[in-house]
């Protein structure tokens, strides 16, 4: 029997007194800080590539730049050859070149640019473009081999396909392009749904994978037919794609049903690519979508996120393996019960995969061995108490096996590159309920090293307390978790007013993470106890917890809000429940919104970018599976029926509306296309008609997230001028 090993990252926060000399955080300093974006380690383990964000209030610009640092130790400095804008640097499998993505080089038009690396001293040389498409490159990846490079590009499909051989399709493409820009005439026909997405209309393009020859530039697509978009639309980007350790294949995600309005069924294909004449075929099995293919390193396998049910796109996010040469697949954790959220290969061996998962408000990394031998099964419950403080991500094992490069952020602490030692692993064995003779290995020593310090300076002047935990029990007996933040300068024996923060999702998650949309520690610094409550419909606490919310969207969710701060209330003394305010955005706005309906236990509400007319909702929003899967169908399903038995009416906040006396913060955007603007019109129009105190900001240029600079600081000014407001100021009595 083959011992499987499940280790867990960790490693004890030490939580530092706060200094008299600290202060609280204002939103100019969080503006201050740099923004950690994406990273790249070399081959040879040496350098760590990656991306920094720095704002410019005054300018309300946020511009990225490209550092490359030591791993060991020592000054990051600037890729000289890059230009601040340019972004997705990687270095090719040999280390001997890097790639990165630029619009400075090619007047306005972001392409690949190229460059050779010396390792040895960081310095570049021979720097060229090797795409010069009209319709710009993105998502760029090396090929293995060196030889070419696949990206993505966003083409007009009734155009020839761009072949090795025919440059016809890049001129249709480009007259396109230009016919469209010089076009007085801006309507636009529609035949089918998806026709606008997130923050954008669709348009008549779709997104194409692409290779283009390191060599000579020359240009293949790789999907020419297609109407879909390959890779589906998705927040965390990428090319969705991987290439074989061989550089002759690809593996791919797409999604093939004819209304994907409706459908979260993406499937991975793999694409021969020494012929030009093959077709893709489709290896994933699941009914449900299927992620981010990754061939391990010896080509036997291929693993990919999975979940089962179609329509859903919350369902569990499983780990699957694919055996190439045997066709077969099977689920690497089917006892693990949380969310597989991102996964590498361990590059020193194909038989083990490190991942993260959230678990109750953190997300720590966890490593499998004996992936590709039999009997791989993992008990569902780990030891959270053993868990590192934080929030890890992106995933960078350094090739020789000894270093795991990630993201860590906290909730006092934003995103900074770290180094897991991974050979210096101590164990602690526990026993596996079934099979016999399996065993758990949960890591309990590894050594966790600082690579980035881009806020030191700042942080260090900041008083910015630590999340504390807290669970209780729902009205139906279900543990549920809860967290709280104190204010600075805290004194246990004054009284302070309380923001209740409401996640978005309703699949998400508060936990020990850092956010610059709503972050709870800028919420806490004017003087309040921040509470937030993870309810039913939370991800981290398996995936029972998570579908909770299905069909019941103001059932157990509320109840539970309610039930954790009234224990919030019972057990932290220095919260005065007669100035409370509740906050949320997205399905935190729903129910802000049902809230309003069902209780007067709040001085003050805010509603950011929320549901309030469930069947308005259903109608103008662009994923159609989200409404059908959550309010079980459609609206014309349950004609006829009474309200209590049609979730779309039962659970609409708009028909509670003669119980609305709280006064009321209404925000949305203009392009917000998942929740649309005329949600956050028809509330603020019922309160005002009600004579409810409301007021309503509007952001003509914004869509479900605030992101401009000035205008994340205007959200701010007014969602804490509107709480200061109507609990006495926030000052502590």
């Amino acid at each position: 029997m083959h011992r499987v090993k499940l280790a867990l990252i960790v490693l004890a926060v030490l939580v530092p007194a706060v200094s008299a000399q600290k202060r609280p955080m204002t939103f100019e300093d969080m503006m201050a800080m740099k923004r950690l974006g994406e990273a790249a380690v070399s081959p040879d383990g040496k350098w760590l590539a990656y991306s920094v964000t720095t704002v410019d209030l005054a300018k309300n610009t946020k511009t990225p730049e490209i550092w490359l640092q030591h791993i060991s130790g020592g000054e990051p400095q600037k890729l000289v050859i890059a230009s601040p804008g340019d972004s997705g640097l990687q270095f090719s499998r040999d280390g001997k070149r890097i790639l990165f993505l630029s619009s400075a080089r090619s007047s306005g038009s972001q392409q690949i640019v190229i460059a050779d690396f010396d390792s040895a001293t960081a310095n570049t040389a021979n720097t060229r473009v090797v795409t010069n498409i009209s319709t710009e490159a993105d998502n760029a990846k090396w090929s293995p081999d060196g030889r070419f490079i696949v990206f993505t590009s966003a083409v007009y499909p009734d155009c020839p396909a761009i072949t090795l051989a025919d440059t016809e399709g890049l001129r249709c493409n480009e007259e396109k392009d230009k016919a469209a820009t010089e076009s007085k005439v801006k309507a636009q026909v529609f035949t089918a749904l998806l026709y606008r997405h997130w923050n954008h209309y669709t348009g008549p393009k779709r997104s194409h994978l692409f290779t283009v020859a390191v060599e000579d530039g020359r240009l293949r697509d790789l999907t020419p037919a297609d109407s879909h978009d390959v890779p589906p639309f998705s927040m965390e980007g990428g090319c969705g794609c991987d290439i074989s350790p061989d550089s002759k294949e690809l593996a791919f995600t797409e999604n093939p049903d004819a209304v994907p309005a409706i459908s979260t069924s993406a499937q991975i294909y793999t694409l021969d690519l020494t012929n030009a004449a093959a077709k893709p075929v489709k290896v994933s099995t699941s009914a449900g979508g299927n992620f981010n293919p990754a061939y391990s390193p010896d080509g036997k396998f291929i693993a990919w996120r999975s979940q089962q049910r179609p329509g859903y796109e919350s369902d569990k996010f499983r780990l699957i393996l694919y055996d190439r040469s045997a066709r077969t697949i099977k689920d690497l954790l089917p006892n693990f019960d949380n969310w597989v959220n991102e996964f590498a290969w361990a590059p020193a061996s194909s038989n083990a995969i490190y991942f993260t998962s959230g678990d109750q408000g953190e997300a720590p990394v966890y490593e499998i061995d004996g992936v590709g031998l039999s009997g791989v099964t993992l008990r569902n419950k780990l030891v959270p108490q053993l868990t590192k403080k934080g929030e890890y991500g992106s995933l960078l094992p350094t090739s020789d096996g000894k270093l795991l490069v990630v993201t860590r952020m906290r909730v006092d602490a934003p995103g900074e590159v770290v180094a897991l030692d991974t050979a210096l692993v101590g164990h602690m064995l526990r026993s596996f309920v079934s099979p016999p003779g399996m065993s758990e290995v949960i890591d309990n020593d590894v050594k966790e090293s600082p690579i980035t310090h881009l806020n030191d300076t700042l942080l260090n002047q900041l008083d910015l307390a630590p999340l504390e935990y807290f669970w209780f029990t729902a009205a139906d007996k279900t543990k549920v978790q809860g967290f709280l933040i104190r204010p600075p300068n805290f004194d246990p024996n004054k009284k302070y007013p309380l923001k209740f923060l409401i996640h978005g999702g309703p699949q998400g998650a508060w936990g020990d993470s850092w956010s610059y949309r709503w972050n709870a520690e800028l919420f806490a610094a004017k003087g309040y106890v921040v509470v937030m409550i993870n309810p039913r419909g939370s991800t981290g606490y398996g995936q029972a917890f998570v579908d909770g919310v299905n069909g019941d969207w103001g059932g157990k969710p509320f109840t539970d809000l309610m039930t954790g701060l009234d224990y919030a209330e019972q057990h932290y003394p220095f919260i005065d429940k007669s100035r409370e305010c509740a906050l949320g955005g997205s399905y935190g706005g729903y129910m802000a919104n049902w809230i309003l309906g069902h209780t007067a236990r709040f001085k003050c509400i805010v509603s950011h970018d929320g549901m309030f007319n469930a069947e308005s909702a259903f109608g103008s929003t662009e994923e159609d599976w989200f409404n059908t899967w959550e309010f079980k169908g459609n609206p014309w399903d349950y004609y006829g029926k009474p309200d209590d038995q049609n979730p779309f009416r039962k659970w609409s906040p708009s028909l509670y509306a003669k119980n609305f006396k709280t006064p009321a913060l209404v925000i949305h955007g203009q392009l917000d296309y998942r929740l649309d603007v005329s949600e956050g019109f028809q509330l603020f129009d019922t309160l005002q008609l009600l004579g409810v105190p409301s007021k309503m900001l509007y952001f003509p240029d914004e869509g479900h997230w605030v992101l401009k600079p000035q205008n994340s600081q205007l959200w701010y000014k007014t969602v804490n001028a509107w709480v200061d407001q109507w609990t006495k100021e926030g000052k502590p009595e």
